[in-house]
């Protein structure tokens, strides 16, 4: 590191990775081989939201009445008309030799008597093509395969460090503004940064995602102006343990493929249990409501060899409490993935020379409205690789995908939304200034985040969660007014607080705007889907860029 003032500098690196989840270190185990590679997480190498999937890894590989293109169409169903089909036909296509690749580094996936590879079916699979480890401890075997091929090859691993803000120089980004452990400000420099920093499950009460999920790289880039889309499609897992423990265990949808029944406060059936995880969610809320109460039952009873097929599921349960073989388990939605994110191209390019975004972080259209169960861990693979491909390959952003339908006309049309980052949720953009431009050190802040941090995630649950309305997005956005205001200090909860903020402020202004029920944003007030709503909403488009707005459809009385 050099000095300069009282902010330091490290690097310059050829790539600059932020996040260490399946997405990031895709990339960097590619990028090792022939660049100057920095990691860098606010956490450790191996604490990442990937550790904590289950269910496992979506591929079509080997299976006679399987195909890519049944694959496409069960994801295209579950996205609910908002997926890029060239971003699907991506994923499923190349799926299967990232596996494999993942296999030749070293993860050890579930394999039947003969050898071949075990496949699981899930909700909103027309057929069993999740290949698993551990039954459901896939995350933890694919990241500890990544994390021991990228620690024996990166220039550096920055554990611990936060990153503050994009540097952005020339219209291009140059590396990030970070905090390092012992709080000191460092310009993290390189000719490419991967935004790789997965989702933003903090931003409500009850989440399956760890506490460092907290929507950083989507903040960042938003506060760069760098376009964001499809952050009011927030998946809530259906079956998450109804628990004080957070993260909420997570019940993986195998459970329901292998044979477990969803049943209400009387016992009895009310859905398809392997329908898309939207379609549970709501039918949940709705039953919960009708009845009630805070939870339904997962009836797991009937299922086989529990112990050795969900080992980490079973110790879970047993610490507890609870049997699987002879309770039924309290269950509930939990928020667990954003749909949406920095807008990408086929490649991982955003609209800003020398940022990438891979994985959770980024939009590349694969989700739509809502993902298909297992496509994430899959997503991070396929996307992550592609990253590393077009960076060594000498690449830029490209008129594809989502990305290029801000460019030129596109099947799925584009909505402009200009959302400010403070101030009501209304009137033109204000892009903050990250707290240490001009140079400035950090500062150790008195506040404590955590009581502010519950009041968002509070108004967030109840008024941006499984079920929303005009009403309850505006008290939500009240609310979280409040909390923005609070979050003034430059310590990393302060500054988690603030990008919870700012993710919550375009989350609740694209699901306000959005006035109709898709995929996993859900309105009491426009309980249907709406064919002139069948476009993608684009937040902090930079001035000048061309604006092509779908027209929502008119309103009818009654």
């Amino acid at each position: 590191m050099r000095q300069e003032g009282r902010v330091t500098e490290a690097g310059p690196f050829d790539v600059l990775v932020l996040g260490s989840g399946v997405a990031g270190l895709s990339a960097a185990v590619r990028l090792c081989e022939t660049s100057r590679v920095a990691v860098l997480t606010k956490g450790e190498l191996s604490q990442s939201t990937t550790r904590w999937a289950q269910g496992g890894v979506a591929a079509v590989i080997g299976g006679d009445e399987d195909s890519t293109d049944l694959h496409l169409a069960d994801t295209l169903r579950a996205g609910s008309g908002l997926c890029d089909v060239d971003a699907v036909r991506v994923l499923v296509n190349e799926g299967p030799s990232r596996v494999e690749e993942l296999v030749a580094l070293g993860a050890r996936f579930d394999r039947e008597a003969s050898g071949s590879l075990s496949l699981a079916r899930e909700g909103g699979h027309s057929r069993a093509r999740i290949v698993h480890a551990g039954g459901v401890a896939t995350g933890a075997e694919v990241e500890r395969a990544l994390v021991e091929a990228t620690a024996s090859g990166a220039a550096a691993v920055l554990e611990r460090w936060f990153a503050l803000d994009l540097v952005v120089e020339d219209g291009r980004c140059q590396g990030v503004l970070a905090l390092a452990p012992d709080g000191a400000a460092v310009r993290v420099l390189a000719s490419h940064v991967v935004l790789a920093t997965g989702g933003a499950g903090q931003l409500y009460a009850v989440t399956t995602n760890p506490s460092e999920a907290t929507g950083d790289g989507i903040a960042m880039a938003l506060r760069a102006g760098v376009p964001v889309a499809d952050v009011e499609f927030v998946q809530f897992h259906p079956t998450a343990l109804h628990h004080p423990l957070m993260p909420r265990p997570l019940l993986s949808e195998a459970l329901r493929g292998h044979g477990a029944l969803l049943r209400d406060r009387e016992g009895d059936r009310f859905c398809d249990e392997l329908s898309p995880r939207d379609v549970v969610s709501r039918a949940m809320a709705a039953r919960m409501a009708e009845q009630g109460v805070e939870h339904l039952w997962l009836d797991a009873t009937g299922l086989e060899r529990f112990e050795a097929r969900f080992p980490t599921i079973a110790a879970s349960l047993g610490a507890v409490g609870l049997d699987p073989t002879r309770d039924w388990l309290p269950v509930a939605p939990a928020a667990h993935h954003v749909s949406g994110g920095v807008v990408t191209d086929l490649w991982g390019a955003t609209a800003l020379e020398g940022l990438w975004a891979a994985g959770e972080a980024a939009c590349t259209g694969v989700h739509g409205a809502n993902r298909l169960a297992s496509n994430s861990l899959l997503e991070g693979m396929v996307f992550g690789a592609r990253v590393a491909e077009a960076i060594a390959g000498g690449a830029g952003s490209s008129p594809t995908g989502v990305l290029g339908s801000l460019r030129a006309p596109a099947e799925i049309p584009v909505r402009l939304l200009e959302l400010p980052l403070e101030g009501p949720l209304s009137g033109a953009p204000r892009l903050l200034e990250g707290p240490l431009s001009g140079g400035r050190p950090p500062v150790r802040s008195a506040l404590d985040a955590t009581k502010p941090l519950s009041v968002l995630q509070s108004a967030m649950t109840a008024g941006a969660g499984v079920m929303r309305s005009a009403a309850s997005l505006a008290a939500a956005a009240a609310a979280v007014e409040e909390v923005a205001a609070r979050a003034t200090g430059s310590d990393v909860a302060s500054r988690e607080l603030a990008n919870l903020a700012d993710v919550a402020r375009a989350l609740l202004g694209a699901a306000a705007c959005r006035e109709e029920s898709r995929g996993a944003h859900t309105r009491s007030d426009f309980p249907e889907a709406a064919e002139g709503w069948r476009c993608r909403q684009v937040i902090a488009v930079r001035a000048g860029s061309p604006d092509r707005r779908c027209d929502p459809p008119a309103r009818t009385e009654g």
